[in-house]
């Protein structure tokens, strides 16, 4: 399962969704997300608790550790599998309106061959396998 930026700041700042996803991602072994959603998740608390970036950034390192998630590296398979996903979801492409976080998300979880664990209502309008 890749767990994309939207899930881990649900998560973090207790947002109503955090026992599903927390629930769903005790579900499953080998959890991963990319350094793009890890960089989206502190600048979310950064902005949402008004917290310093280092503090955020231990924040999530921290959960990230407890919950066995691992990041992965993009390469150019991801790149090119996001660059498709923009093409066919992203902004001013589709309703579905990705942006460059969202589309690199995609693209991790489908070069994986893994559902993908989100919050909102941008993924269900692709193709992705949701988690």
């Amino acid at each position: 399962m890749f767990v994309d930026a939207s899930a881990l700041c649900a998560i973090l700042l207790g947002e109503p969704e955090k026992e599903l996803l927390e629930q769903r991602l005790a579900t499953v072994d080998g959890t991963i997300t990319s350094a793009v959603a890890v960089w989206e998740t502190v600048r979310s608390l950064v902005r949402a608790k008004a917290i310093e970036v280092n503090d955020a950034r231990s924040e999530v390192e921290l959960y990230l550790i407890s919950a066995e998630i691992r990041v992965v590296s993009i390469g150019h398979s991801e790149a090119g599998a996001a660059i498709d996903a923009f093409a066919r979801f992203g902004k001013g492409q589709h309703p579905a309106k990705l942006n460059m976080g969202d589309c690199f998300a995609y693209a991790c979880a489908k070069t994986r061959g893994v559902p993908l664990l989100f919050k909102g209502d941008d993924f269900p309008l692709t193709d992705i396998e949701r988690a």
